[in-house]
């Protein structure tokens, strides 16, 4: 062949298309790594995928049972915390009625006491008129039974005339001081 000729043959081959024998040889070797792939490396990643399914779901799942134990963990303190609000008033109530028993235990102690000490500042008034009369029986009477022995011009020294003189004069005087009152 004369080297024109072998130019144009090789001018006429496609360059997008390859020989057979390599197309062959390409396709064989293909075939090998391919098998060789499929056999010991398609199973590997395979499981790491597989693996990786598994983490995510079972990752999910957790997270949904995270969510739901928060969910549930928050309804069971909302729930304390309207127990404790419960429970606060009632003791708040408690205590407001406590104190106003013991307020009114107190006001009703304080009013007996009070009643008590009238009754005995009464008693201890009457006491000390009663003693204060007697003792003014005692002196007006002395001194009425020296004037009226002197007005007589007897001696009063007998005890039964001295009382009926004394209370005698003591019952004008009550007369004259009613009478005076009543003209009031």
């Amino acid at each position: 062949m004369s080297p024109m000729l072998q130019i144009a043959a090789e001018e006429m081959e496609n360059p997008l298309i390859p020989p057979i024998p390599e197309l062959v040889i390409g396709l064989i070797a293909f075939v090998i790594v391919f098998g060789f792939l499929a056999k010991k490396l398609l199973p590997n990643i395979n499981k790491v995928l597989e693996e990786r399914r598994e983490a995510i779901e079972g990752g999910i799942e957790k997270a949904e049972a995270a969510q739901t134990e928060a969910q549930s963990v928050l309804e069971q303190y909302k729930a304390q915390l309207a127990e404790a609000r419960h429970e606060a008033a009632r003791l708040r109530q408690e205590a407001q009625e406590q104190g106003a028993t013991l307020i009114a235990e107190m006001r009703a102690e304080g009013q007996r006491q009070r009643e008590e000490i009238i009754a005995a500042g009464h008693a201890q008034i009457q006491a000390d008129r009663k003693a204060a009369a007697s003792a003014l029986r005692q002196d007006v009477g002395k001194l009425a039974t020296e004037l009226a022995g002197k007005l007589v011009g007897e001696s009063l020294e007998d005890h039964a005339r001295q009382s009926r003189v004394i209370d005698r004069f003591l019952d004008e005087l009550d007369d004259k001081a009613t009478t005076a009152e009543a003209t009031r």
